[in-house]
């Protein structure tokens, strides 16, 4: 009690002291009434957001910071940046990826063709007058190996220099060795000489290389004359593919590079090579050069697998060192500028223009512009880079105008009677749709969406004379084709694409006056019925009927739920 009694006393006391010290002490100055007036504002987090009213920032719902005559804002405003809702980057199927520091991939493509490595080609003459008594190769594309003996050959002058090998000695021995190597035969058939029978009329021609016999000009029994062709021996073990490289590609070009060659012949079987020369001497006419490389070519049961003149194509792997890239989708030419859009999160995308270097398969060099790590879009661009003319089209130079996304809806209450019927129509067959899917009907589905190109047609063509140019418009057109479904995955695919640009196109028009009720649902796993997509989608239905996923079907039916207006 006397607790309670001592709490009450202070409490009293701190009251009537702070009476005191503000009754006797001076009043504060009462500040003048500030006669400056904001001249927009704008979002502090996304720059882009800017409005002549107070608010909240359409992006993350931050209140809008007014911005004074005389101050510049946020960096990041201006027609430079476009901002898109959730629900358009979803239809937009906007994809990003960063910049990397990497070497540049590049494949070049050629066409040639296989040929014989002149190196390895020999061709082997009459050395001596004489008669072909017997050959041991019969005919061309027989495999010979170095020192096998081709024909039989009978020459008086041979046969008498090598008597005379026989019977000499000293210098005069070595003279005829000499004399003997002038006439064809090898130094092993000169040793070998002291063995032969004294009665042999005959002496081998012998194979001065291993290959294949490309030409035989010669028959049993033939006399032949001194340097007369008799056989052509190609070495078939290496071959070269010969491709003529132009000047736009040269720089890239250097000895050693890795070539991998295909040909229709073998068209299951990819042969590796390295490049061994370029040709200095360039054509002018064709402003190209010949480049070489060297393939080896092993027999394979018995057989060269790699022909002598057979077409064939190359993929020259290139090499460049690590620079700057990005997906060579995400850079738009735009006349004489290259253009990326940059990702700044939150649904904002600036225009950056950027420089660009050398191009590879799939990436670009950027050599100024962007840096190591920044996020640009690949996929989506186009419609974005759209969206940013059109902004900049209605940009006023003197003041700041916010950006604002595009919108498919006209105004609240202004819509007329034929866009209330397109809509209601549009409503039906959507549904409709979306049951047939939910059942796992794929007749029905077939049979609802006839009508879902004039219906779509018409609803668009109504709605855009009231409409900012939208994104979601003209996504919504081209996905009102349902042609050539064979199965409920491709069905449920192709909904997909339209049921999300529906959704995007109605969902602001839920609260404009005469619009047909509806139902949207969204799930929040769509991507483990139609792999590739976005994890949310949203679908439409009418007259409260029971929840039924069109994504999922009977085997997830109560999948979703259900987005109020």
């Amino acid at each position: 009690m006397r607790t309670c009694l001592t709490i009450c006393l202070t409490a009293m006391l701190a009251v009537a002291a702070t009476w005191f010290v503000m009754r006797h002490s001076p009043a504060p100055p009462i500040p003048a009434a500030s006669t400056r007036a904001p001249h927009f504002y704008q979002c502090s987090m996304h720059p882009q957001v800017t409005s002549d009213q107070p608010g909240r920032c359409t992006i993350c719902g931050m209140e809008l910071t007014p911005i004074f005559a005389g101050e510049s804002g946020f960096d990041g405003t201006g027609d430079h940046v476009v901002t898109l809702t959730q629900n358009q980057i979803q239809v937009l199927q906007v994809q990003t990826a960063a910049a990397q520091t990497r070497p540049l991939v590049r494949t070049l493509r050629v066409a040639g063709t296989i040929t014989e490595n002149s190196i390895r080609h020999r061709m082997l003459a009459a050395y001596v007058d004489g008669r072909i008594d017997k050959l041991y190769v019969n005919y061309p594309g027989e495999e010979v190996a170095a020192g096998q003996a081709l024909a039989d050959i009978y020459s008086p002058s041979l046969l008498q220099a090598e008597r005379e090998y026989r019977q000499l000695g000293g210098d005069l021995h070595r003279g005829t060795a000499l004399r003997l190597r002038q006439m064809g035969l090898a130094p092993a058939q000169i040793e070998a000489l002291a063995q032969k029978p004294a009665d042999a009329l005959t002496s081998q021609l012998l194979s001065p290389i291993s290959g294949t016999v490309v030409t035989q000009a010669v028959s049993a029994g033939q006399y032949v004359s001194t340097g007369e062709r008799l056989f052509e021996i190609a070495d078939f073990s290496s071959m070269w593919f010969l491709f003529r490289a132009y000047e736009q590609d040269l720089p890239w070009l250097k000895t050693g590079l890795h070539v991998r060659v295909t040909t229709p012949a073998l068209p299951n079987k990819t042969f590796a090579g390295n490049i061994t020369f370029i040709d200095p001497n360039f054509d002018a006419a064709t402003r190209s050069t010949s480049v070489r490389v060297e393939l080896p070519n092993p027999l394979v049961n018995g057989n060269r697998e790699l022909l002598n003149r057979l077409y064939a194509d190359g993929m020259v792997e290139l090499e460049a060192p690590a620079v700057l890239t990005v997906p060579r989708s995400a850079v738009l030419a735009t006349g004489p500028e290259a253009v990326v859009y940059l990702d700044h999160s939150g649904g904002a995308y600036e225009r950056r223009v950027v420089q660009t270097g050398r191009r590879g398969d799939t990436d670009l060099e950027v050599l100024a512009g962007l840096q190591d790590g920044d996020r640009v879009v690949t996929n989506g661009n186009l419609l974005i880079d759209g969206q940013a003319e059109m902004n900049r089209a209605f940009m006023t130079p003197a003041e700041p105008v916010a950006i604002k996304a595009p919108v498919a809806a006209a105004p609240l209450g202004a819509l007329n009677d034929a866009q209330k019927s397109s809509i209601a129509d549009f409503v039906k067959v959507a549904d409709a749709m979306a049951a047939a899917l939910g059942a796992d009907d794929l007749t029905a589905f077939t049979t609802a969406g006839k009508p879902a190109m004039e219906t779509t047609a018409a609803m668009v063509k109504l709605l855009r004379p009231n409409a900012a140019p939208d994104a979601a418009l003209d996504a919504l057109d081209v996905a009102r084709h349902f042609h050539g479904i064979a199965d409920l995955k491709s069905a449920r695919l192709a909904f997909h694409q339209f049921s999300t640009a529906a959704t995007a196109v109605l969902e602001p028009l839920r609260k404009a006056a005469g619009m047909p009720e509806f139902q949207l649902y969204e799930c929040p796993m769509v991507n483990q019925a139609i792999p590739g997509v976005p994890k949310q989608a949203r679908w439409i239905q009418t007259n409260g009927r029971e929840l039924k996923n069109p994504f999922f079907g009977t085997e997830m039916p109560d999948c979703g739920e259900e987005i109020q207006p």
